[in-house]
């Protein structure tokens, strides 16, 4: 059956012998070259003793005819044998990997991800033969964007690029490949000490403004980034200062309400698009740790939320959460949830959620926003069908800035004690 190579990264079992069967065709085909160049190189240098016989003349070139037809049936068996190879690769590996020979590919990505051989052979403990660097398979769709990214002076400094990142994360190239390379660093002065700095603006030079139309936090604030986050830059004199402490209507649930839900065991959550990080504030006062996942989208989320004391995580949606099973007490999501409307995306991202809240733990809907009733009769079953029990569950309406009325779910679920 041919040894096998566990890959750390992409989670596939690579078979030894696709490289084995490569080597044998390679030979076969630098045999075949060589013997036929011997051959043509042979019709073209002999001469024979009779050169005014024109049927020593007819006979060579017809030959050097048939040399020429089965060079080129050669040529075309190498070529489809290269093509079927490559065919075998792909299908070994379960995906298309990154064609590395590709022109303009950028020699750190090659060396990041070429496969290196453990020192002392074969672990006995796990199998594995070599290591191989973990990259998103769909950078192959990006891989000029990719290329770009990986082209650096190594040991020096990175390249302004947090945006090309970025982009290339929300085209699903994630995880990016590590850099050999020394990122910008920007003074944090003036930062306060916690828990003062929930609350507490500071400089505006501790954030990276390029790649930003905004260059302030008062242009931050004058926008409406997405629908949960508008003016939330502002902790000082703005509406984050009410927040979860002071409902403006029946969606709007109450931190304190919803910790006594669960019974005084809520002690770390997960935030899933939390805006500028003033949920997990409001927890942190109350001794929850919580972790928010957010994108720099318009605005340096995650320098504001470090800022605050807070801990970010730069993760879209899209990357499977990376904790362990069964780990977090809470977990918050507002229109982080919205995934394009596909209900079999969110389905997935259901799951996922599902996977790392506790049995007992709660999950909170805070504010999602229904377009139309297909998306909520679709949010609706599938919240149904994971058996969650639920603790609060309000459907209202908001009139949006056109004047038009908008239906808004709110609930707090709690997840059931499944037996296997």
């Amino acid at each position: 059956m041919g040894s096998v190579s566990l890959k750390i990264g992409d989670g596939t079992a690579r078979f030894k012998r696709a490289s084995l069967c490569s080597s044998a065709v390679n030979v076969l085909m630098l045999f075949s070259v060589i013997t036929t160049n011997l051959f043509a190189l042979y019709a073209f240098t002999y001469s024979p003793k009779d050169p005014l016989t024109n049927h020593s003349i007819h006979h060579t070139q017809k030959n050097i005819s048939l040399i020429s037809e089965q060079v080129s049936l050669i040529l075309r068996e190498i070529e489809s044998s290269q093509k079927k190879l490559a065919q075998m690769e792909k299908e070994l590996l379960g995906y298309e990997s990154i064609d590395l020979s590709r022109p303009n590919t950028a020699n750190e990505l090659k060396a990041f991800l070429q496969h290196h051989l453990l020192p002392l052979g074969k672990d006995s403990r796990t199998g594995i033969t070599e290591m191989v660097a973990s990259v998103g398979h769909s950078c192959e769709k990006s891989v000029d964007l990719l290329s770009q990214y990986m082209n650096y002076k190594v040991s020096g400094p990175c390249p302004d690029d947090w945006s090309l990142g970025q982009k290339l994360i929300l085209r699903g190239c994630e995880p990016l490949p590590r850099r050999r390379c020394f990122a910008k660093t920007i003074p944090k002065v003036g930062l306060q000490p916690f828990p003062i700095s929930l609350w507490k603006s500071v400089s505006e030079k501790v954030y990276s403004w390029s790649g930003l139309t905004c260059k302030n936090l008062a242009c931050l604030n004058s926008k409406k980034l997405n629908r949960d986050c508008a003016g939330c830059f502002d902790i000082v004199n703005g509406y984050e200062t009410q927040k979860y402490i002071k409902a403006r209507g029946k969606n709007d649930f109450l931190i304190d309400d919803v910790l006594a839900l669960g019974s005084g065991g809520i002690r770390i959550g997960f935030d899933i698009g939390g805006g500028s990080g003033t949920f997990a504030a409001r927890m942190a006062e109350r001794n929850v740790t919580v972790v928010t996942a957010t994108l720099n989208i318009d605005a340096p989320f995650n320098e504001f939320i470090a800022a605050r004391g807070l801990f970010p995580v730069f993760l879209s949606l899209d990357h499977r959460f990376p904790f362990y099973d069964n780990v977090f007490d809470l977990i918050h999501a507002a229109n982080g949830l919205d995934v394009g409307g596909r209900p079999e995306k969110l389905e997935f991202l259901m799951f996922d959620i599902d996977r790392i809240l506790r049995a007992g733990g709660l999950l909170w809907l805070d504010n999602f926003y229904c377009s139309n009733d297909d998306k909520k009769t679709a949010l609706t079953r599938i919240i149904e069908q994971f058996g969650y029990k639920k603790l609060k569950w309000v459907v209202g309406e908001k009139i949006n800035g056109s004047g038009k009325a908008e239906v808004y779910l709110s609930a707090v679920l709690q997840k059931p004690v499944r037996v296997q």
